[in-house]
C-alpha cells in the first residue's frame, strides 16, 4: 500500500471560558462534530477570503501603475502602427 502522509502542526489558543462556550455553542448549532472542525472550517474560509481580496487589490494596483505608465511614458509609434492607424482612418472614412 502506498499511502502519503500529510505532515501536521500543532495550534494552540488561549481564550476565556465564555469565548470558548460561545465557539462551542456556535460549533453545535452549525452541526459542527467539533469546536476543531468548526475552528478550522471558519479560520479556513476568512483566510481565504482575506487572501482573495488582497490579491485582487494588489493586482488591481499592479495594472493601475502599468496603465499610467502606459500614459505617462509614451514612446514613439512604430511605422507598423502608424501604417494600421492610417489604415483604419481610410477604412473608416470610405465606410460611411
Amino acid at each position: 500500500m502506498n499511502t502519503i502522509a500529510k505532515e501536521q502542526a500543532r495550534f494552540d489558543a488561549r481564550l476565556s471560558k465564555e469565548q470558548k462556550q460561545f465557539f462551542e455553542r456556535a460549533a453545535y448549532l452549525g452541526g459542527f462534530r467539533s469546536l476543531t472542525d468548526f475552528v478550522m472550517l471558519t479560520v479556513q474560509e476568512k483566510a481565504k477570503e482575506i487572501i482573495r481580496e488582497k490579491e485582487q487589490i494588489i493586482a488591481s494596483e499592479r495594472d493601475a501603475e502599468i496603465f499610467f505608465d502606459a500614459i505617462t511614458n509614451t514612446k514613439k509609434s512604430s511605422e507598423t502602427l502608424k501604417k494600421a492607424f492610417e489604415d483604419y482612418n481610410t477604412f473608416i472614412t470610405n465606410s460611411q
